[in-house]
């Protein structure tokens, strides 16, 4: 019995700027290379997001989530070596999904705005802050409050 070749999620962040062919031309050869030595099964564009810290002085990437079938083991060392070497591409994970791992969420700039847009929040809510309660003294000379005990002088 031969077993499913193992899915893999690769995330690709591409510069910014970088000229818009150059960022075309780095995910046509990436999704020739898993065509040629496996299956791609998703490629979702999530289109431009800031970084949660500045990579080489860039504060945001072109985001693109491709998962695919690996059937030669050489592909993932291909991808490795070929994006490392790549100009315009900021940074990359491959990892392999264990079974049973859900889908990715969809995660489209327009999507992701329709739903929360679509999303009913009461008048109240909106404009609702949410305030620290005030300390509790304990009997211990201990105040509680929202950042934990602290010993009361």
């Amino acid at each position: 019995m031969t077993l499913p070749a193992p899915t893999y999620d690769l995330v690709l962040l591409l510069d910014t700027q970088a000229e818009e062919q150059a960022r075309a031309k780095i995910v046509t050869d990436t999704r020739e290379a898993i065509a040629a030595k496996g299956e791609l099964t998703r490629h979702d564009e999530w289109g431009e997001r800031p970084l949660a810290y500045p990579i080489d002085h860039k504060t945001s990437a072109e985001y693109h989530l491709l998962q695919f079938h690996a059937t030669e083991v050489e592909l993932i060392a291909e991808l490795n070596r070929t994006l490392h070497i790549t100009d315009g591409v900021v940074r990359f994970r491959i990892n392999k999904l264990k079974p049973g791992t859900p889908e990715a969420p969809e995660m489209r700039p327009e999507r992701v705005g329709a739903m929360a847009a679509r999303e009913e929040v009461p008048a109240h809510a909106r404009e609702e802050t949410i305030e620290s309660a005030p300390p509790e003294e304990h009997p211990e000379g201990h105040i509680q409050g929202a950042q934990g005990e602290q010993a009361v002088a």
